[in-house]
């Protein structure tokens, strides 16, 4: 088996003098983390803070899904900006008005209230991420960015392993506001590093980026570009599957299956650490098989995992075991696919990060917003729903990969 590769020299080593690998991962991965301690801190406390603030299932859906779209929306936006402007001042904006918007969401009085802060939040969250996405591509180039990427996709995993357990203890001990209160915490230490340790990496900005001839014009030739379809299709699908877990899988496990909200915690906590050993999977497998040799073989696990989730909630098997095995090979491949999808859809257009950055996130959240809805009215007190809608997307994620990731799917977007 190769070595796995140390991080590569960034793209224009000169532009980026003080720039260290380790610091890069690591803002990354606060930066890409920001994602799962918004959504999965708070899953726990979802039945409760439904149950108290007197809403039905399809307004806490709102709590989620409206934060989804907003994110992916505000990115069309925050992607051209840092074009323009460069990705510190977007990222240092963004992070100030997510504390913000965070804190706003602890002290809602209402479901209504907490649907606009969540929606607030979202947007902010959007800087963060699609900045993380558009960095790499900034230093590195796309095959050299999966592997960077996969490191900070680790520490993301990291940091997921610990918000759906600490989310649940907060909720259980001291009440879901607590819990809402993390995110507000994790940006200020986000936000904090990033203004006194991240430079700029952004070489070159683009004065017309914001200019709408230009910004049509470049959005059409991303959304045109054949590698780009082909890794957005890949990593929107990947998220529709992880996305149908995280929206249903609270009410499934707590008031379907009994679990406690620890012991859901202790789900999400597997979850994650199968995610985290997908990360060293794709390290391993990309020297030896490449980008799209590795996403193939991911496929086939993720197909594996989710036709037996699938059959068991057809045999009608209603047991945490039938969704937890299952759900871990499901994880492992998404350790893969995440990393490579995304700095692929991006691979094309070293001087358009942020706008390929921005659509990829607004097409990954786009089908995220539709699959809350469907949830939202499909939730029947069973497991069905989790299950069928995870197959679904399981299957999406195979005929994308040996298909057009085969064949368009070229790491360096030739």
């Amino acid at each position: 088996m190769p070595p796995i590769a140390a991080p590569a020299a960034p793209a224009n080593p000169a532009s980026h003098p003080q720039t260290s690998p380790a610091l890069v991962v690591l803002v990354l991965a606060l930066l890409l983390g920001i994602q799962p301690v918004t959504t999965d801190l708070y899953l726990p406390a979802l039945p409760a803070l439904t149950a108290e603030l007197g809403a039905h299932m399809g307004h806490a859906q709102l709590t989620l899904t409206a934060l989804l779209l907003a994110f992916g929306c505000a990115q069309l936006v925050l992607g051209p900006l840092s074009d323009r402007f460069g990705r510190r001042p977007v990222l240092l904006w963004g992070l100030a008005a997510y504390v913000l918007a965070s804190i706003g969401g602890v002290v809602a009085g209402s479901i209504e209230l907490l649907i606009v802060w969540r929606t607030l939040q979202g947007a902010a969250m959007g800087a963060a991420v699609m900045a993380a996405r558009a960095i790499v591509r900034d230093l590195y180039q796309p095959a050299d960015g999966a592997r960077v990427m996969s490191r900070a996709l680790t520490g993301l995993g990291v940091i997921a392993c610990l918000c759906a357990p600490v989310g649940g203890v907060l909720a259980d001990l001291f009440g879901w506001r607590v819990a809402l209160a993390m995110p507000a915490l994790f940006g200020a230490a986000t936000l904090g590093l990033v203004a006194m340790r991240f430079d700029e990496s952004l070489a070159r900005r683009n004065p017309d980026a914001l200019r709408p001839g230009t910004l049509l014009a470049t959005w059409s030739r991303v959304l045109r570009h054949p590698t780009f379809l082909a890794f957005s299709a890949l990593t929107t699908c990947a998220y529709g599957v992880l996305f149908t877990f995280l929206a249903s899988s609270s009410f499934v496990f707590i008031q379907v299956l009994g679990l406690s909200r620890t012991q859901y915690g202790l789900v999400m906590l597997w979850s994650s650490l199968s995610y985290i050993a997908g990360t060293f999977m794709c390290r391993r497998w990309l020297p030896r098989f490449g980008v799209r040799g590795s996403i193939a073989r991911a496929a086939g696990l993720t197909l594996a995992g989710g036709t037996v989730m699938g059959l068991l909630a057809l045999a009608g098997i209603q047991a945490t075991w039938a969704i937890v095995a299952p759900l871990t090979l499901i994880m492992l491949a998404h350790g893969v696919h995440q990393p490579c999808g995304q700095t692929g859809a991006v691979g094309p257009f070293p001087q358009a990060a942020g706008a390929a950055s921005a659509l990829n996130g607004f097409l990954m959240m786009l089908a995220a917003f539709g699959i809350g809805a469907w949830l939202g009215t499909r939730m029947d007190g069973t497991t069905l729903p989790l299950a069928l809608g995870m197959w679904f997307w399981s299957v999406c994620i195979a005929l994308v990969a040996w298909t057009l990731v085969r064949r368009l799917g070229d790491p360096h977007g030739h």
